[in-house]
């Protein structure tokens, strides 16, 4: 009895609080090896290292259970350490998209019915995702224009959303699901494909499409700092007009002067870890203006 420690000189060696010994002594994680006649608890040689191991595996958040299981050899560390791994990796995931919805709620000022929706879409699982990037996909490509040249398109659409996933890519696969269920955006891309879908010949590839030649002609004008209007931009407006007829060639660049979608292709950079896409907004912007010039000064 005498070579036994007292609580306190316990509590003293190990740093640890005389109530918290006390409390794991009452759990049964390092009981005393023996009582005083007046029922004070004495502790033997070993207790201090079962304490320490103790205190590790609390800060770790293992649960009594775990610990017991450790202390009692019917598993070691090693393995009580992997399956609370993997038990954490589930939470951590669970916290970022939890953090990805409150974050876009936040910024966006949300109501309880959007908040809902947002936390809806952030906990899909990985076959609702998939039914919705589907549904998505046929909204834009069903009904016969499925053919071997949508199949790049297709790709660079898809979204595929990693299980480990950080905030930032959580956050931009919400605001891809918002708009993917959106029938207005859905509707713009269809009549993109099937104008594309128009310049195909019956055997043979897709003639140039005007917005690409449209985006090769501007760009250099751009990037020069040239307005429609200016001297020097002169060329550049010519090859406008040279990509198509007027007033189609507007119309189209109108149509699909959308912000949504140069941010529908920012999101799924992100979402896939893409570089970022080159903005057409810019060169739509010009190119329309450059048109509405030109029939102006027609008049």
């Amino acid at each position: 009895m005498d070579s036994l420690l007292p609580i306190g000189e316990l509590a003293r060696r190990t740093g640890l609080s005389v109530k918290t010994i006390r409390a794991w002594s009452d759990a049964g994680l390092v009981p005393p090896d023996a009582r005083t006649p007046a029922g004070y608890r004495r502790y033997g040689a070993e207790a201090a290292a079962r304490l320490e191991l103790v205190g590790t595996l609390r800060e770790l958040g293992l649960d009594r259970a775990a610990i017991r299981a450790v202390l009692a050899c019917e598993s070691s560390p090693a393995e009580a350490a992997a399956v609370h791994a993997e038990a954490l990796e589930v939470e951590i995931r669970a916290l970022r998209r939890r953090q990805a919805v409150l974050t876009i709620a936040a910024r966006r000022g949300s109501d309880a019915a959007e908040l809902a929706l947002l936390h809806r879409l952030a906990v899909l699982s990985v076959e609702e995702q998939g039914h919705l990037v589907r549904d998505f996909v046929d909204a834009v490509f069903g009904d016969g224009l499925r053919a071997p040249w949508t199949a790049g398109v297709v790709r660079s659409l898809t979204p595929e959303l990693p299980a480990d996933a950080d905030r930032e890519r959580i956050e931009a696969w919400i605001e891809w699901a918002e708009l993917a269920r959106d029938p207005e955006f859905r509707a713009l891309l269809r009549t993109m494909a099937e104008e594309y879908e128009t310049g195909r010949t019956a055997d043979g590839p897709p003639r140039p499409d005007p917005v690409a030649r449209v985006r090769t002609v501007v760009a250099p004008a751009l990037a020069a700092g040239l307005a429609p209007g200016d001297p020097g931009a002169a060329p550049a407006v010519a090859a406008v007009l040279a990509c198509g007829e007027a007033g189609t060639l507007l119309t189209r660049l109108e149509g699909m002067n959308d912000p949504r979608r140069d941010r529908h292709q920012e999101l799924l950079a992100r979402i896939n870890g893409w570089p970022p896409p080159e903005p057409l907004a810019p060169v739509l912007a010009w190119a329309i203006e450059a048109l509405r010039q030109s029939a102006s000064v027609r008049k």
